[in-house]
């Protein structure tokens, strides 16, 4: 059961990494403050870090890592393109990634709770995962 929630969690945690960087991808371009852009980045790169920890924790089960549902990346893509293509401001963009960010907060810890018996290594990226999102929602509130 251990290894089971392991794997679980790490193959959300592994959906969660590319789904943040894919969205930060999609809106990095429209940005216009450097200071917005700068968070964005930074972000990013956390992510990427990340992204690299739960996949080599993966190849230790021999398992994948998992791709966004393709219904998850389409909702965001249609809803980042709909709003940028309406209003493409540093707001728009702002309360985008705030709602990807709560998003990926709210499944994160979900998946925390549903694979409970999951190692505290893979508990732990989670929990840093999660604080990363929480962090740049915090950190782009005065671009709201």
């Amino acid at each position: 059961m251990i290894e089971t929630d392991t794997i679980r969690l790490l193959r959300e945690c592994d959906s969660g990494v590319k789904m943040g960087v894919s969205s930060i991808d999609e809106v990095l371009e429209s940005v216009k403050s450097e200071n917005l852009r700068g968070y964005l980045r930074e972000c990013k790169e956390r992510h990427e870090r990340l992204g690299q920890e739960v996949r080599s924790a993966l190849r230790r089960f021999d398992e994948p890592g998992k791709e966004p549902s393709a219904v998850a990346k389409g909702m965001s893509w249609f809803k980042t393109n709909v709003k940028l293509a309406v209003h493409t401001s540093d707001e728009t963009i702002a309360d985008l990634m705030t709602d990807g960010c709560n998003m990926g907060v709210k499944s994160l810890n979900r998946y925390l709770n549903e694979y409970e018996a999951a190692d505290e290594a893979s508990k732990d990226i989670a929990k840093r995962l999660i604080s990363l999102e929480e962090r740049l929602a915090v950190d782009i509130r005065p671009f709201l």
